[in-house]
């Protein structure tokens, strides 16, 4: 159904694979919307999530007015539910030319790989609307559930060390975001089980930069930190969980 050798380096990576009972929570046809709902915004959050990281640490005043505008129309659809697939669909694309902080070894570096990262995103988040319209299912905005919050929550106060946990959270975010993909797409509709594969290669590969960006910037040794956060993403995998979302837990 797709390349296994794809998803070898996630398991490896991850403590623990998602729960039987989630996937059971998910064919329920009744959970479907909330699903895609959740899958919308969890798009639009990593985009969101990279942008936060080029304004704060890697591009100049300009950069930053760039990212806020490329963004705008889908957080405006998001929280202001104005727009539509049409708008979206005429939204002009930024580049990666963006300057890079001179005073930054690894600004240009974060620019590359996460202006790509945000473009799949946001183009994920038109698809998932795209798959929405076409089953009927209306829009509605849905609260965050624990999985982002309880891992920021673990970041270091000090730089560059806080900058270096951002990233390897991106990367348990990405890498779950695939394995869980990987693991609900034989149970779903055939159109949906084809876009949920579709979604893994650049998933797995967002998960890499951002590991690969945390290592070059930490310039040493960080796997007991990866540890660490492997480690509380599990827990927060395999904890019982009364709020169905695309990240929760095991249903309680």
């Amino acid at each position: 159904m797709f390349d296994c050798s794809i998803l070898a380096p996630i398991h490896h990576f991850l403590l623990t694979e998602t729960p039987d009972e989630w996937i059971r929570e998910a064919q329920r046809p009744e959970n479907l919307p909330i699903l895609l709902r959740d899958h919308l915004l969890c798009e639009l959050k990593a985009a969101q999530s990279a942008a936060f990281l080029m304004r704060r640490y890697a591009v100049d005043e300009q950069g930053r007015r760039q990212l806020t505008e490329w963004l705008s129309p889908y957080e405006d659809f998001a929280y202001k539910k104005t727009g539509s697939l049409a708008s979206l669909r005429a939204t002009s694309h930024i580049s990666k030319q963006l300057t890079p902080r001179p005073d930054c070894s690894y600004s240009q570096n974060m620019i590359d790989k996460m202006v790509l990262l945000i473009k799949e995103e946001l183009h994920h988040f038109y698809q998932v609307l795209e798959i929405m319209e076409q089953r009927g299912i209306p829009y509605q905005s849905v609260p965050a559930s624990r999985y982002a919050k309880a891992l920021t929550q673990c970041i270091t106060t000090h730089e560059p060390d806080a900058l270096v946990d951002k990233l390897i959270i991106g990367a348990f975010i990405e890498a779950r975001s695939c394995e869980r993909f990987a693991r609900l797409a034989p149970y779903l509709e055939e159109d949906l089980q084809r876009f949920y594969i579709s979604l893994l290669r650049s998933e797995a590969r967002h998960y890499q930069d951002y590991l690969a960006l945390a290592e070059q910037i930490a310039g040493r040794d960080i796997s007991a930190r990866i540890a660490f956060f492997a480690a509380a993403e599990a827990e927060l995998i395999t904890r019982p969980d009364a709020d169905f979302k695309f990240h929760s837990g095991r249903p309680s």
